[in-house]
């Protein structure tokens, strides 16, 4: 046999042998770091430049490959707790508790190898605090971005935040507040699927125009600016990370309440009502001047109430309108009245479905001109 041939073999085979001794990066565990993520909602990166998720379903999506992954996420109160969700492949999942007190991470657990998406949501409002992601461990991670859509701005209470909708783990009446919370199943996100749009939520429970459900404040337009909704938070939202084509506005039902019967509270007030919502609106269209507005009533507000809620909308559309003339003209969509069944008279996660079925129709017109 030639020398040079035997020898060449001998090269090749052990070149052979090393390559196949290397670790392959599918049989590796990576980490994927807060900071590689692309979170949608109102969110902040920390000192620390970990990831906290602020409002109601802000969220965040990333892949992997194998059967399982890991997510590392805390919360600042050692005492307290708050929730996640998760969808994986495209099916909604559940929620999950993240008590303060937690170390371990939240495992993602897939029915069969090859490759998985997973999204990952807030299901709480902004009041609770905020949920804290340092990292994602598994094999073949990769953060994944939403996709190129119209965005919707949805601006409201309770109902928009998917409070007290959900009971199926805390009974109605039993537990924290933020036990019955479902902001995926709100009417806000469920119309973006429906119509095929990004979203982005901003609520706070008990808020409202010129008052809340028990307090004269603050008030929708005197924290809207701030990122977590409170008016003593000295950090403000930056407007520039997302640009809603349509912000909708969902205002009205708690400056009816009559409150907890107990403190003093005034009858309701068309004219205060009226002038802050307009001053709102004018707020809103500083920061997206080519934003539709889009007026919603309130499923909640019934009687007399209703009627006088569309006509006070209907006068700040007007009013609006006459101020901008060269912009679309405000949208307005009243409610079909509803006696929820949700938690303290909220809408129930099925009747969230009710009031998104409702409102597609009215969101496919409007956005209709941005695909254009």
């Amino acid at each position: 046999m030639d020398f040079r041939h035997t020898s060449l073999v001998a090269a090749i085979s052990l070149l052979c042998l090393s390559c196949s001794s290397l670790p392959r990066s599918t049989d590796t565990t990576a980490e994927l770091q807060a900071t590689a993520l692309h979170p949608y909602g109102r969110y902040t990166l920390n000192s620390a430049q970990h990831l906290e998720l602020v409002s109601s379903a802000a969220h965040f999506g990333f892949s992997f490959e194998g059967n399982e992954a890991a997510i590392y996420a805390s919360i600042p109160n050692a005492d307290g707790h708050n929730y996640l969700q998760y969808e994986l492949d495209g099916e909604y999942q559940k929620r999950i508790r993240i008590a303060g007190n937690a170390t371990d991470p939240i495992l993602i657990s897939a029915p069969s190898e090859g490759k998985h998406t997973v999204w990952v949501y807030k299901a709480t409002e902004a009041h609770t605090g905020p949920i804290e992601i340092r990292k994602i461990t598994g094999r073949n991670l990769e953060a994944i971005e939403e996709k190129a859509a119209p965005v919707i701005e949805f601006i409201g209470n309770s109902i928009t935040c998917g409070a007290a909708a959900d009971p199926s783990e805390v009974p109605c009446g039993t537990g924290e507040y933020h036990d019955q919370h479902n902001a995926l199943m709100a009417y806000g996100p469920r119309v973006a699927k429906a119509v095929g749009a990004n979203y982005v939520i901003s609520c706070v429970s008990g808020i409202g125009a010129y008052r809340n459900w028990n307090s004269d404040g603050p008030t929708m337009p005197e924290v809207y600016e701030q990122v977590d909704f409170r008016d003593t938070s000295p950090q403000r939202w930056d407007f520039s990370a997302f640009t809603p084509q349509v912000v909708s506005i969902a205002l009205g039902t708690n400056d009816f309440s009559n409150g907890d019967g107990k403190k003093e509270r005034l009858p309701f007030d068309s004219t205060r009502f009226v002038n802050s919502y307009i001053s709102f609106v004018q707020q809103v269209k500083k920061k997206y001047p080519a934003a539709q507005i889009a007026l919603l009533s309130s499923a909640m507000v019934n009687g007399n109430n209703r009627i006088t809620l569309q006509n006070a909308l209907t006068v700040v559309k007007e009013q609006i309108d006459a101020r901008y003339p060269a912009d679309r003209p405000v949208a307005l969509h009243f409610f079909q009245p509803m006696q929820a069944s949700g938690c303290s008279g909220h809408p129930s996660v099925q009747e969230h479905a009710v009031l998104a079925e409702e409102l597609a129709p009215f969101f496919t017109k409007l956005l209709a001109p941005q695909r254009e």
